[in-house]
């Protein structure tokens, strides 16, 4: 049996996600605001993963209830995410800068933290996959909060991977650019002025001209990523180079 816990598994890419290892016999863990249906092997937590007062001690049990049925792997990958309010740094509330930070870096920090300890003595295949955004090595008028996290996630990702390679049952980590796809994000995105974000028109125009992948055919790369076993731990991936 092999397990995956997905953060932000009921919608877009998440949901997606879900949907295909299921197909691949995974037994499933989805950790998002948003409940869903259960469908054996699928099992919904409801749950803000910015709120780590909340999110620890879930996550905590969810791992410790995986190392009891004694799986081949459990797999994490950290997909929730939030572009937050897109504006210029000064003109975006302090709390939303707050929780836009947590959601996308600090809750996959500590729940990557949890992960390794946790699992220390387990000796099936341990697996971390950040999901991230070319935007981490962007600089998009606007985006200041999402490509900074974004940028953060992939740093840790590789020292991640660096300090897993002494370890006696070390874990994979990878960070994954999805690419551009059809989801609220990219609604969200459409909806912005040029005042708050210069480069809305091209967004507009990759919907227009059909241009977005979509969740599933992402799912699908992600999966074909997650499971080759010639990629380096450290490394970061883009769907749309693989």
């Amino acid at each position: 049996m092999n397990i995956i816990i997905i953060t932000g598994g009921s919608k877009g890419l998440g949901k997606a996600l879900v949907e295909k290892y299921m197909k691949q016999g995974y037994e499933v863990y989805s950790l998002a605001r948003t409940p869903q249906k259960e469908t054996n092997p699928f099992f919904s937590i409801e749950i803000d993963l910015s709120n780590l007062t909340k999110t620890i001690p879930v996550f905590r049990n969810l791992l410790e209830k995986c190392i009891e049925k004694n799986p081949n792997s459990i797999t994490l990958i950290n997909n929730a995410g939030t572009l937050g309010k897109i504006d210029t740094l000064g003109k975006i509330p302090l709390e939303n800068i707050e929780s836009s930070v947590t959601l996308n870096y600090t809750s996959p920090l500590i729940l990557c933290s949890l992960f390794v300890s946790i699992l220390s003595g387990f000796k099936g295949t341990k697996k971390i996959r950040n999901i991230s955004s070319g935007a981490a090595n962007g600089s998009y008028h606007g985006w200041s909060v999402y490509c900074s996290t974004k940028s953060a996630l992939d740093s840790f990702s590789k020292t991640l991977a660096v300090e897993e390679r002494s370890s006696a049952s070390p874990v994979h980590v990878l960070s994954i650019y999805p690419g551009i796809i059809d989801t609220g994000m990219q609604e969200q995105i459409r909806t912005s002025t040029e005042s708050e974000f210069s480069e809305v028109q091209r967004f507009k125009d990759l919907k227009k001209n059909d241009e977005l992948s979509s969740p599933q055919e992402i799912a699908e790369s992600i999966y074909l990523i997650d499971t080759n076993n010639q990629i380096e731990s450290g490394e970061i991936v883009d769907v749309r180079n693989f």
